[in-house]
């Protein structure tokens, strides 16, 4: 991609209305633009960073055997009635009247639709199990929206749900989404903790979280670095010096994200909607069900709070916009341009859709060294003079300070073992 065509603004000054540092940077680089509290727009360069995160959601999924599919956002009034959450849920749902004076909502979570179509479909034990998952907006009337991505009024979020016969099968399930979503956060460069939480407004029994520390979360949760004990401070009393229950360790108490969390719904909606199945006995049952979410812009948001430096944002390779930045130091320079255009050309091929090529002339050598550690790619490479007198191009990660000079002619080959 030219960057000299692509639609890629960057600004030097902090928004005056936001104190999080993913809005920030995020503003400041280009990738999103806010529209009012809590809604934003995912701009190019951000909306690639938004897809490589469902991609990565959708590749786990997809080992589970999960399938995807598109419920509305729009719901009505009657669904939520079923659950009595109509009432309980109108402090956060977004409510009002069609124009017909049809009463609708618009969709912060999916447990009644998705409940509804099971129960359309579902008959036989024959059918079961089955795991059904989407990646949709949400909209939630949220009161604190202000921390960027992290606490959005529209916000894209992965729901997975599961449905099972018997609780032997859903334990199952269950143990190997943890799997998927600890390999989901591994690969969008985040180190998450399993930490044990309330059901909130979906269960009465625990939740899991997904947590990942960071000193400007929003919760607190108190874990052993020995074991994988780990709870939310909400559910606990315990203090920093108090020991481990589980291994007698010391405990530790962070502040940390929540990128994920799961759901032990058991028949609380299936039972309430009659949502049966039939066993080999012909014996009519409830059918059991788990919820699994997981908010990719949330991810988003959490992955530059953490991986940033004074110069800007640190994308973790796997899901960064592109994975180079090409950038031509003396853009004027005849011979400069026509190596960088060659070696941009090359790479193109090699490395499809990979290559952000700065090759813009009105741009200051320092502006545009300045806006490549603000956008955060993971390499760079420079054509400059400087490097062309010694027959060489420059390469840098992101995350390293050094740079490194490799001859011109070795540059291909070489360029592999950058790749993380």
């Amino acid at each position: 991609m030219l960057q000299s065509k692509y639609f890629l603004k960057t600004t030097k000054e902090k928004p005056k209305d936001e104190t999080s540092i993913n809005a920030e940077l995020l503003i400041r680089g280009g990738f999103i633009d806010k529209l009012m509290a809590g809604v934003y727009s995912f701009l190019p360069i951000g909306f690639r960073v938004l897809n490589n995160i469902k991609n990565i959601v959708r590749d786990e999924m997809n080992k589970l055997d999960a399938q995807e599919l598109l419920m509305p956002a729009l719901h009505p009034k009657e669904i939520w009635e079923e659950t009595g959450r109509w009432e309980e849920g109108k402090e956060i749902m977004f409510q009002f009247e069609g124009r017909s004076g049809k009463k609708m909502g618009l969709g912060w979570t999916h447990e009644e639709i998705i409940t509804d179509i099971i129960r359309k479909k579902i008959s036989s034990y024959k059918d079961l199990p089955v795991a059904l998952y989407q990646i949709q907006d949400k909209f939630r009337n949220e009161p604190r929206a202000k921390s960027g991505l992290l606490r959005g009024v529209e916000f894209s979020m992965k729901d997975l749900y599961g449905f099972h016969r018997d609780m032997d099968d859903f334990d199952e399930f269950y143990a190997r989404v943890k799997e998927s979503y600890l390999s989901i956060f591994k690969r969008c460069g985040l180190d998450s903790i399993i930490t044990e939480a309330s059901g909130g407004d979906f269960t009465e029994k625990y939740s899991h979280e997904f947590q990942v520390i960071c000193p400007s979360g929003e919760d607190t949760i108190i874990h052993c670095t020995d074991c994988d004990f780990s709870q939310n401070k909400e559910i606990v009393e315990k203090e920093l010096n108090d020991l481990c229950p589980k291994c007698g360790a010391k405990l530790k108490i962070d502040k940390a994200i929540e990128v994920g969390n799961i759901f032990t719904l058991e028949t609380k909606y299936t039972e309430q909607m009659k949502a049966h199945y039939t066993d080999e006995k012909g014996v009519k049952k409830p059918i059991i069900m788990g919820c699994y979410g997981l908010g990719p812009s949330r991810v988003m948001g959490a992955v530059a709070e953490i991986h940033h430096d004074s110069s800007g944002l640190i994308w973790p390779w796997e899901i960064a916009p592109f994975k180079i930045h090409l950038v031509a130091i003396g853009a004027e320079d005849d011979v400069v341009m026509k190596q960088a255009r060659e070696l941009y050309d090359r790479l193109s091929k090699q490395h499809p859709d990979e290559i952000l090529f700065d090759d813009r002339e009105d741009k200051s050598a320092g502006e545009k060294l300045a806006e490549s550690d603000l956008l955060g790619l993971p390499l760079r490479i420079i054509v400059s003079p400087k490097s062309l007198e010694k027959n060489s191009f420059e390469i840098k990660h992101r995350n390293k300070k050094e740079s490194e000079l490799i001859k011109i002619k070795k540059f291909d080959e070489e360029l592999i073992k950058y790749y993380v």
